[in-house]
């Protein structure tokens, strides 16, 4: 009954009519008996559905008022939908609902459950030696097959706009920082303006990029270093690949306690983990780049952003409407701290 009732407070929708809704929409779906939400994730509500004919994951746009272009699940649907035969691996998305056609008057859409392990350490404490840095050079190597991907050929040429990347991003975020907050902080108006005086040229590389690149939104095989599927689509778009890239390296330099895990004060060379320059390299190394230019940007960059991203966070639990109210004010707390780091790059660099 429990389940019957969170599909309902939370989906808005009854446990029977979801399931009419799928059996009708989706071919080889049916029987809905169980509907549980993930207690992990925060922009966008999801559930798994435990069904007759298999086990799948319903991802939807939360209620409640929201940021422009926030919660973009069907972004998510269609870039997963797009790399289905490239060498990135996703799971398979089945159907997607928009809001008027939606029982529960939200988009959302539905893929299949991939079994798999999820960590949520960079550490990988809990991993041998031998399969760390395994795991390591997989999400390398995915990430180098992301931004080769043609994205003419995925039908995906449209997926972003034209221009400098970083600008259009430093605008957006700053935008969506502003909206979520009632006064600026000093430290992320000082960020937001270093950025605009030290943004780069427009170089004109352009790929798909991610835009939540980290350990934790990768599935990997039960039985083997090997990413089986890449999640949370949400913040996907055409861009320049170097924002996947440093948005992924803040770990070494996030803190390995507290609800954002990195690496920085872990022993990586006795847990055979890469450091912050071999990981670059061999990135730059797979996509044959001679050298990797304006990195303090591009981290600074990064933690802005990712500011921004839970300042939003934290604006929704004010409002009633994150995923997870509690986990949220946390990341909302987490705000000064990320800005605390990229002034330290400001200030002192970061070589490779």
């Amino acid at each position: 009954m429990s389940n019957m009732n969170e599909a309902a407070q939370t989906l808005g929708i009854s446990l029977a009519d979801l399931n009419r809704y799928l059996s009708q929409e989706i071919d080889e779906f049916e029987g809905l008996t169980q509907v549980t939400k993930f207690a992990t994730g925060q922009s966008n509500p999801t559930f798994q559905l435990t069904a007759r004919s298999g086990t799948y994951v319903l991802r939807s746009k939360p209620p409640g008022r929201l940021l422009p272009s926030a919660h973009a699940v069907d972004r998510e649907f269609r870039v997963m939908q797009a790399l289905a035969d490239t060498d990135v691996p996703v799971p398979d998305v089945l159907h997607l609902a928009d809001a008027e056609a939606s029982p529960s008057r939200r988009m959302f859409f539905v893929m299949r459950f991939l079994p798999g392990r999820i960590f949520w350490d960079p550490a990988l404490p809990d991993c041998e030696d031998d399969e760390r840095p395994a795991i390591y050079d997989a999400m390398n190597a995915t990430l180098a097959a992301l931004h080769d991907v043609d994205v003419a050929a995925v039908g995906l040429a449209d997926y972003g706009k034209p221009g400098n990347y970083f600008a259009r991003q430093l605008d957006r975020w700053s935008s969506q920082y502003r909206a979520s907050i009632d006064t600026p902080s000093d430290a992320m108006t000082a960020i937001m303006q270093w950025l605009g005086a030290n943004m780069p040229p427009d170089d004109g590389q352009v790929s798909l990029v991610h835009g939540d690149w980290r350990l934790d939104n990768m599935i990997f095989e039960s039985d083997a270093p090997m990413v089986a599927g890449v999640l949370d689509w949400e913040l996907s778009t055409l861009g320049h690949p170097m924002a996947d890239l440093a948005y992924q390296c803040m770990q070494w330099r996030l803190p390995n306690h507290g609800d954002m895990r990195g690496l920085a004060g872990v022993d990586t060379k006795a847990l055979k983990l890469p450091s912050e320059a071999d990981y670059v390299a061999k990135y730059a190394a797979r996509r044959g780049l001679d050298t990797v230019d304006d990195w303090p940007f591009y981290l600074v960059f990064a933690f802005f952003r990712l500011a921004a991203i839970l300042a939003g966070v934290a604006a929704r639990a004010a409002a009633g409407n994150a995923s997870n109210p509690a986990m949220a004010r946390k990341y909302g707390a987490a705000v000064p701290a990320l800005a605390a780091m990229a002034t330290i790059v400001m200030h002192e660099g970061a070589d490779l």
